[in-house]
């Protein structure tokens, strides 16, 4: 029964009436329940004796509802509270769970509130101070008016989540409410409870458990007008944030307190969007009032002002507004849902409400009478007063509600001024006081008083008045607290007199006494009540005519101060009260005044200025007149043309013509910085981004709803080629082909996204960029849509999908928003990081051009420029005589919205313009000079050009039922004055394409060249050169793209009242252009006469244009033709069809070739008369017909000065030309409303736009008001910084939740912002960004390989052994020890070693010649650089970690579920070896998801052994092995390697893995596996290596020589495998492959196994190996040593030829990183090899490098200093023993070993050049030596640690025998003795 009332409105009093009497009946013991019919019908009298008398009724039952009353006739002690369940909780403000309900201590927490509930404060009697939270069905609360609260309760905890109470008595005992009486929702529910803007709950309105007489009121006064505009199911959604208080507000007297709406049923009547702020406050609740039944409303009253409430509850027998519980009441003001969304903290969705008077409340501190609104205010006053709440309490409103509006925006002003900034609370300010209430005032009036009278105030400029005060009141204390450490007692603040409140009338008085009245002040004595009445008196009586402002003030009441402000002036009102409205409501109005036929009297008032009649009489009249014969004077073809003709002799016009498609260098360095942001994300240790992982990219591109944008997009995509350089489409591809990479975002829009959403999902390793152009556009949380779903689907849209998990979680996806107004992005809650914006470089940088461009952009700041002293003429003006008109129309048409009234206005001048110009010249009385100025352009420009080019007029009509009466009006005017085919009017609707008629569309297709005859233009830019006037619609542009023949852009009809940043600039940008740099824009006055000044005075039927010498438009004497030179000619491209080659993929481009500003304009001064008659546009007409007509005035800008023209002077013929070319040589002309014009054009002190420092957006608000301005100084990354710390987003922004999210950093890694002004092109700069990201990840999954042909090819002989088996998959061991070791080096990276000999080579003469040339003129440091390398894309086997990608490996790399991401463990491994003389102790870092592969001991956790690849690292290098190499297992090698080389790392990595192979058998046997069961090698490849081949042989038979091959890219795994395979594996100690060449012939894989040298990956049997070791000390060939070590000790070393490595080219690292320089200098000079060396105790400047490596550096390059027997001498090598030194390609060595048993050369009959003895150890004796012969003369060079070793070694080995020494044949390493520097002795032998 409690809902059945919900939907209908004709039967609800009674209904109501009822259920309450029965509810009463049910809960009442003793008392008998009011008659149902005496609450009716009685009710209405006593509320209306309460409100003529002032006195209360019942009072003593109204105090029985005091906190603490007993209920009449039942005492407390009848109800007994029920004993709480054993061992529960019964603390006060604890529910019996134990958990705390008190506001105080949960409001930051989250609490989870189901659909259909609302949060409530509970009063405990025992806690008189805190409200307990509740959460409660809302169908149980009462609606605003006290009414239809349903029987009964449902509420759950929000403490411990206990759900499902159904009475409110076991509720309270839940909560530990502990009350006498029974407890009732109605007396303990007391407060709704709200979210402040920073998310804190906070107490919120009262809960009106009982009905108010005034809200009835309203009620009926809003249900019941006549003027209610019917309410559409499909308007809008309402907000789902409708409370937001505004920051610094005292949370106790909150601005926005709803609810939601009412029944589900209905989500779309709430109207809820933005709240109406009426009584100074936001509405708590919103009234059901108008449900299916429209036309019906409340049973009006008897009583007449005053309809029914609904019955009080049980003993609620009287109400007045003096009780308690009425301090919530409210009243609707003016017509419609009105609230001040740019300040008031309330939110700017599209609202759902009424149009006619609002209904919806709030909540007011009232006292005092109420004040009656008197009757046709409205008619009386011609605008509905705007009254602003100030100080303390407001009374009551009653009576005519409909004619004012209340504001709480000043209110709001003063408590955000009243709040002391953060910035000085830490400093422990207390001791400064905000400013007081009294001073507030004042400053208000001075404001007040010196605004013009064409000015409106603005909360801004008082914020900033308030801020300058406080801060130079307080000068003092806060450079204290700035320059000082706080102190515990800050100094007493200097005495300053304060303003007092008996002070504050008289000296509010003394401000206002200079005004002329234009601020009257009201004083009250007891309350602002009688202030108000007064000032009702004296509207009415018509004293207040030239008042602008009225500020009642009441001093007089407790030293405190009760004041408001009422807007009474004609014009701010309009404004001030059309400003409240959002963009939904002003729609909304507009409809309603167009759909009810309100107009019809503009129509009817412009038919009365007519002299000769309705205006369409003359049309008709003239249509009939001229019908079958259209005045030659118009037609194209009447023009007098020097044009030149094409081939088939038709004329060709030379201003119209393609420029090759280019981008310019502003959008390439975008595109780069763009790139380098990616960079720094993927390079940043947080691993958000892995841009090695992504092997192509892909996009998709969101924009806002407009057909005209989207198929602009897909033109720019289309033209730029992105799609064929990404990949992603094949050549020929077709305009459809690119659809699917542009997404509107419209109803279809979340299927495409999904699509997008599931191919990045399939596809890891493509990079996506997500981009969101128009990023400023739709920024509505998609928390609206899940409230309101059905209201409207594309509500919040772009936060759904743009900002959904699956988004935000991908990795491979990257969100780029793109916009021209940021600000909105750039709040505290914001997404993106400050370091990933990137905005549009400045042109200039000092003065000096950053980057060179033939074109010039011109925006805003170049418009304004323009308006500047010092300029011809200004590019931005507005129209005086228009907005005179619209003035005066708005006090003739008060109830008429003023955009109904601009619009009708400008329609009639563009009217009457066109029929002047068509020859009715009484006309021109009835238009403006600027209208005429356009409308003759307009209509004259195709008679100048050979092929009817054109100019396009922009008439932008935000408003689309505006637009569509604009597009129907004017194309009749057209029609009936036979102007069809003389230009084209275009209604642009964002929803639908564009319409152009048959005779355009074949000029189009001709000038075009466009064969398709299904061509029809799509975009604004294909519409280049057709004379039109382009009708632009639609709240906001969507970022449409406008031609080069755009010449006048006229804004006068956009919404002057909704003054954000955004909305301005968005509209100016509209005329953003580019010109031509090579005629830069001149200061000072132009001789040359413009189009628009000879049109100005030309006639309608001229076929040429002519200046009158000497007349004031020249300026000079003499007046040089308009037109251009023929060099002058536009370079501009063409419209974006199908041929447009010439246009960038960014914004359109306009080339000027000058600019040539008009003389005659209509910036006019305020207070100046409106321009003379428009006749004196005729004035050349007049001339040439000798008419005796008046002689004009020509007035310009600042200018009286007015000249005679001359009946009959010399005339100046003008050439005619194009008006494309004319179009092109400037930037449009704006016409902007005197408001914006004034607001764009005013500056601060810094020279900073006042529009600038307008709130940035609908969206946000201010978080503060004590912020600093704005700069001029600031550069756009300052300006985001200030945006990001003073603004907050509202509820309905998307980002308003960010910082719940519980991160303080809550910046998205993988977004970015790209800013930039409108229309510069910042589309082409993000598809050139595609395209290079595309050329980057291609770059980096390739890789430059060495690519060298294997060296010393022909000087291995061929030998009788060769291994014949070609198809043999693994070695034959038998065969293979048979085979000869091969000595020779191949590998090419040697190709500067020395040659090893060998009995088994016959080296030839010529082949050694050739060698040892080889290297002779090649620089020391060229060898690396010049090595031959081939650029190779990366396969999925590349052992290269980022682009690694075969699933046997992402196993091994993959990340455990237990453990984060990249988490590892330091663990520590004891190794001693007695090479090494010490234990030493190293680390290994093992991730976490790895240790189970490593074997640790039990009691300490050591590591004992392990079995899985390790990167082998030096200690300073850790750091960048772990960011580059993450989740591999570090061995990070002591300090004292830092400075080894590479022979350290494989000496290190070889013991270390005998040491573990040792551990693992010790720790397997005693689990039963045999030793030899452990596999003994290790693989050791160097980091370099990248991937791997194998040749597939195909042998023609059975021992074939014969076979094809082919090399195909297999996996690591593979080759392992197959090398492991191999039979008898362990009998080989080193198994190798070769490198890759392209250049590998079948020589070289024929056959399948060579005994030779193994280099950069080999597979080491630790086992065999075990006592050969790597040479620890080398820097460079320690392969080859080790090598010849190995096979010298009689083990196997086996390469696989049919296997390769690819080695990457690495320019960094191993020994080429150390820099030899100076050790005691600083100079950086090059030290050259030859200083390396020097004698010992010399003063040789010393080196900082290892003394190894300055050893082998210098043998490699002047070794011939110590055997210059050797040099070429290679039949007589070099004997080296026990190791392999390079000693440079001219000289050879021969290598033997002083071991036992070791296989060696014979050397029998070969004579050696030299000895040399590298640190020889004892296995090297006399008698060892003594087996070798060498040449006379040869020389010997021992070396060794330090010189007592030296000469040791020299008497052991009884050298002195064979060979002679002397003492300066000694040297050393020019190292320092702490260094340890190596000594030499060089001898002859004798």
């Amino acid at each position: 029964m409690g809902n059945s009332y919900a939907g209908q409105l004709k039967t609800t009093r009674f209904e109501e009436v009822l259920h309450n009497s029965i509810e009463a009946s049910l809960r009442s013991n003793s008392l008998v329940p009011r008659p149902v019919f005496s609450q009716l019908y009685l009710e209405a009298e006593q509320q209306l004796s309460a409100l003529e008398g002032g006195s209360r009724v019942d009072n003593e039952e109204e105090e029985e509802e005091g906190e603490g009353g007993s209920e009449q006739n039942c005492p407390p002690t009848l109800y007994q509270m029920h004993p709480p369940p054993e061992g529960c909780c019964i603390t006060d403000g604890f529910c019996q769970a134990g958990r705390d309900l008190r506001l105080v201590s949960i409001s930051n927490e989250p609490i989870d509130v189901p659909a259909g509930f609302l949060l409530v404060g509970a009063k405990s009697p025992s806690l008189p101070d805190h409200l307990l939270v509740c959460a409660v069905d809302k169908r149980f609360l009462p609606d605003d008016n006290g009414h239809n609260a349903l029987l009964g309760f449902s509420g759950n905890c929000v403490g411990c989540g206990k759900k499902g109470f159904c009475y409110f008595t076991e509720f309270s005992n839940h909560i530990n409410l502990k009350v006498t009486t029974q407890p009732k929702k109605q007396k303990h529910l007391k407060y709704y409870l709200i979210r402040n803007a920073q998310g804190a709950l906070t107490k919120g309105p009262l809960i009106c458990w009982k009905g108010s007489d005034f809200r009835s009121r309203q009620t009926s006064a809003g249900a019941c007008s006549s003027s209610l505009f019917p309410l559409l199911e499909s308007s809008g959604p309402p907000a789902p944030f409708p409370s937001e208080p505004v920051p610094g507000t005292n949370p106790s007297a909150p601005l926005g307190a709803a609810q939601a709406g009412p029944a589900s049923d209905h989500p779309s009547l709430t109207a809820a969007m933005g709240l109406a702020v009426f009584n100074g406050k936001d509405s708590p609740k919103h009234q059901p009032l108008v449900k299916n039944n429209l036309s019906a409303g409340p049973r009006p009253s008897a009583l007449g002002i005053l309809s029914n409430s609904g019955p009080p509850k049980k003993r609620h027998k009287g109400w007045s507004p003096e009780s308690p519980s009425a301090a919530d009441g409210g009243y609707p003001q003016g017509g419609g849902n009105r609230a001040k969304y740019e300040n008031a903290g309330v939110t700017c969705m599209p609202q759902v409400g009424l149009v006619g008077p609002a209904s919806v409340t709030f909540p007011v501190v009232a006292s005092g009478e109420p004040v009656s609104v008197p009757d046709n205010l409205l008619k009386i006053c011609k605008a509905k007063p705007v009254i602003f709440k100030g100080h303390g309490n407001f009374p009551y409103l009653c009576g005519n509600l409909n004619d004012v509006v209340v504001s709480p925006l000043l209110y709001t002003c003063y408590q955000n001024s009243q709040s002391i900034s953060r910035a000085y609370e830490q400093h422990g300010a207390s001791t400064i006081q905000p400013i007081s209430e009294e001073m507030q005032l004042l400053l208000t009036v001075y404001y007040l008083v010196q605004l013009a009278a064409d000015q409106v105030p603005l909360m801004e400029d008082l914020e900033q008045i308030f801020l300058r005060s406080w801060r130079e009141s307080h000068l003092t204390e806060i450079r204290q607290y700035q320059q000082a450490p706080p102190q515990p007692f800050p100094p007493a603040p200097s005495a300053v007199a304060p303003v007092t409140s008996a002070q504050l009338p008289w000296l509010a008085g003394l401000a206002a006494s200079s005004c002329n009245d234009s601020v009257h002040i009201i004083e009250c004595t007891y309350s602002l009540a009688e202030g108000l009445s007064e000032m009702f008196r004296l509207l009415v009586e018509g004293k207040l005519a030239k008042t602008n402002y009225v500020v009642i003030i009441c001093a007089c009441r407790n030293a405190t101060i009760d004041s408001c402000i009422a807007v009474t002036g004609k014009y701010q009102a309009r404004i001030l009260s059309e400003s409240l409205l959002t963009p939904a409501e002003y729609q909304k109005e507009v409809n309603y005044e167009l759909v009810t036929g309100k107009v019809d009297s503009l129509g009817a008032f412009f038919s009365t200025l007519c002299p000769e009649g309705d205006i369409d009489i003359l049309l008709d009249k003239f249509h009939q007149e001229n019908q079958g014969h259209i005045s030659s004077s118009l037609t194209a073809a009447s023009v007098t043309k020097s044009a030149s003709l094409d081939v088939a002799g038709t004329p060709v016009c030379t201003s119209y013509h393609l420029e090759p498609h280019h981008i310019r260098p502003f959008q390439l360095a975008v595109a780069q910085k763009l790139l380098s942001h990616v960079c720094s994300i993927a390079d940043s240790s947080t691993q958000n981004l892995d841009l090695g992982s992504f092997e192509k990219v892909d996009f998709l591109i969101c924009i806002p709803p407009s057909e005209v944008t989207y198929q602009q997009t897909l033109l720019h995509v289309w033209h730029s080629g992105v799609l064929l350089e990404l990949g992603l489409e094949e050549e020929h591809m077709t305009k459809q082909r690119a659809e699917q990479y542009v997404l509107k975002l419209d109803a279809e829009a979340q299927t495409k996204f999904k699509a997008f959403l599931q191919n990045s999902f399939q596809n890891p390793h493509t990079l996506f960029v997500l981009i969101h152009d128009h990023a400023h556009w739709d920024l509505v949380s998609s928390t609206v849509h899940n409230l309101y779903s059905q209201s409207d689907p594309s509500v919040g849209l772009v936060d759904r999908l743009l900002n959904c998990r699956e988004v935000k979680e991908a990795p491979n996806i990257v969100t780029l928003h793109v916009t021209s107004f940021p600000y909105a992005l750039q709040t505290q809650h914001t997404l993106i990081s400050p370091y990933n914006e990137i905005h549009w470089p400045a042109s200039y940088s000092n003065g000096v051009e950053l980057y060179h461009e033939n074109k010039r952009y011109f925006g805003l700041s170049e418009f304004i420029e323009s308006t500047l002293s010092g300029h011809s003429l200004p590019l931005l003006r507005y129209d005086s005589s228009f907005e005179a008109m619209v003035t005066a129309l708005g006090k003739r048409f008060p109830r008429l919205h003023s955009a109904v009234i601009r619009t009708f206005v400008l329609v009639q001048h563009y009217a009457a313009a066109m029929m002047a110009v068509r020859g009715l010249s009484q006309m021109k009385n009835y238009t403006s000079v600027e209208t005429l100025e356009i409308t003759q352009n307009l209509i004259n420009s195709p008679k100048q050009c050979p092929c009817g080019h054109g100019l396009m007029v922009l008439l932008r009509v935000p408003c689309s039922p505006l637009a569509a009466v604009a597009y129907e009006r004017l194309a009749h005017v057209r029609a009936r004055l036979a102007l069809e085919e003389h230009f084209e009017i275009i209604l642009g609707n964002p929803s639908s394409g564009i319409t152009v008629g048959k005779h355009f569309l074949k000029q189009l297709k001709m000038w075009q060249k466009i064969e398709d005859a299904e061509w029809r233009p799509q975009t604004y830019l294909e519409l280049e050169g057709l004379p039109c006037i382009l009708i632009f619609s639609g709240m906001d542009p969507h970022g449409e793209s406008l031609p080069r023949s755009l010449r006048y852009c006229d804004l006068r009809l956009i919404n002057s009242s909704c003054l954000v940043r955004t909305a301005l600039e968005q509209e100016l940008g509209l005329a953003a252009y580019f010109v031509s740099n090579e005629a830069p824009l001149e200061k000072g006055a132009r001789n040359e006469a413009l189009e628009s000044d000879a049109e100005k005075l030309s006639g309608t039927d001229e076929d040429e244009e002519l200046v009158t010498e000497g007349s004031a438009l020249c300026g000079d004497s003499s007046a040089p033709p308009a037109g251009p030179s023929q060099g002058e000619q536009a370079r501009s491209p063409p419209p974006g069809g199908p041929t447009e080659e010439g246009r960038a993929p960014g914004e359109r481009q306009r080339l000027r070739v000058g600019w040539e500003p008009p003389a005659v304009i209509s910036r006019h001064s305020p207070g100046l008369a409106p321009p003379p008659d428009p006749s004196l546009r005729t004035c050349r007409r007049s001339i040439r017909r000798s008419a005796p007509s008046s002689s004009s005035q020509l007035s310009s800008s600042g200018s009286s000065s007015s000249s005679m023209v001359p009946a009959a002077g010399p005339l100046v013929l003008q050439a005619s030309q194009c008006s494309m070319t004319k179009a092109c040589r400037q930037p449009p002309i704006v016409f902007l409303p005197k408001l914006v014009y004034d607001m764009v054009t005013a500056t601060d002190s810094s020279g900073l736009p006042k529009a600038a420092s307008l709130l940035p957006s609908h969206s946000v608000v201010w978080a503060s008001s004590f912020r600093p301005l704005l700069s001029k100084t600031m550069t756009s990354t300052e300006q985001s910084l200030y945006y990001r710390q003073w603004t907050v987003p509202r509820p309905s922004h998307m980002d308003y939740g960010n910082r719940a999210e519980g991160r303080v950093d809550g910046f998205h890694p993988r977004r970015l912002l790209l800013s930039g002004p409108p229309q510069i092109g910042k589309t082409g700069a993000y598809l050139q960004f595609l395209s290079i990201l595309s050329r980057m990840l291609i770059r980096l999954t390739e890789v430059d390989v060495y690519d060298e042909e294997e060296i010393n090819i022909n000087l291995t002989e061929e030998s009788e052994w060769h291994y014949l088996q070609l198809g043999d998959p693994w070695p034959d061991l038998e065969l293979f020890k048979k085979l000869p070791f091969d000595y020779i080096i191949h590998d090419p990276k040697y190709e500067d070693a020395s040659l090893i000999c060998s009995h088994h080579q016959s080296i030839k003469s010529e082949a050694l010649l050739f060698c040892a040339d080889r290297g002779m003129y090649r620089k020391p440091e060229d060898l690396y650089v010049r090595r031959q390398t081939a650029r190779m894309r990366l396969s999925k086997y590349a052992a290269y970690n980022t682009y690694h990608h075969c699933e046997q490996c992402h196993q091994y790399m993959g990340f455990h579920p237990r453990y984060q991401l990249y988490e590892s463990t330091l663990h520590a491994f004891a190794f001693s070896y007695s090479m090494l003389g010490e234990e030493i102790q190293l680390h290994f870092i093992i991730p976490k998801s790895k240790e189970h592969h490593f074997v640790f001991s039990q009691p300490g956790g050591q590591l004992e052994s392990m079995r899985l690849p390790l990167v082998t690292d030096k200690e300073y290098e850790m750091a960048i092995y772990k960011k580059y190499w993450p989740n591999h297992i570090m061995l990070v090698l002591p300090s004292i390697f830092n400075s080894a080389g590479v022979g350290a790392a494989h000496f290190l990595i070889k013991e270390l893995s005998y040491h573990n192979l040792e551990l693992e058998r010790n720790r397997q046997e005693e689990l039963g596996v045999k030793p030899q069961d452990i596999w003994p090698f290790i693989v050791i490849s160097d980091d370099s290596c990248v991937m791997w081949n194998v040749v597939d042989i195909d042998c023609g038979g059975e021992r074939s020589r014969e076979f094809s091959w082919s090399e195909r890219n297999v996996s690591l795994k593979h080759i392992m495998q197959h090398i492991e395979a191999s039979p008898n594996i362990t009998h080989y100690a080193l198994i190798g492959m070769r490198k890759w060449s392209s250049k590998t012939g079948s020589r070289e894989v024929r056959e399948p196994f060579s005994r030779c040298h193994v280099h950069d990956f080999i597979v080491l049997n630790v086992d065999l190996t075990q006592n050969v070791q790597y040479n620890q000390n080398r820097f460079t060939c320690d392969d080859v040593d080790f090598n010849l070590r190995v096979h010298s000790a009689g083990l196997l070393l086996c390469r696989f030829n049919r296997f390769s490595v690819m080695k990457k080219q690495i320019a960094v690292g191993g020994h080429r990183s150390f820099h030899i320089t100076s050790k005691v200098s600083d100079n950086p000079m090059a030290i050259m090899p030859a200083q390396y060396i020097c004698a010992p105790d010399s003063k040789h400047t010393f080196l900082a490098a290892p003394a190894q490596l300055l050893l082998e550096k210098f043998l490699q390059h002047h070794s011939h200093r110590f055997f210059p027997l050797s040099l070429k001498n290679h039949g007589h090598p070099v004997l080296s023993v026990d190791c392999y030194l390079n000693l440079g390609s001219q000289i050879s060595v021969c290598y033997v070993s002083s071991r036992p048993h070791s296989l060696n050369v014979s050397c029998s009959d070969l004579k050696f050049s030299g000895l040399l003895l590298y640190l020889c150890d004892s296995f090297v004796g006399a008698s060892f030596l003594k087996k070798f012969h060498f040449l006379k003369g040869a020389t010997l060079c021992v070396i060794c640690q330090d010189r007592n070793s030296l000469r040791q070694t020299v008497v052991r080995l009884e050298l002195e025998d064979e060979w002679q020494f002397r003492l300066r044949d000694e040297f050393q390493t020019a190292n320092a003795k702490e260094d340890r520097p190596l000594f030499f002795l060089t001898g002859r032998h004798i």
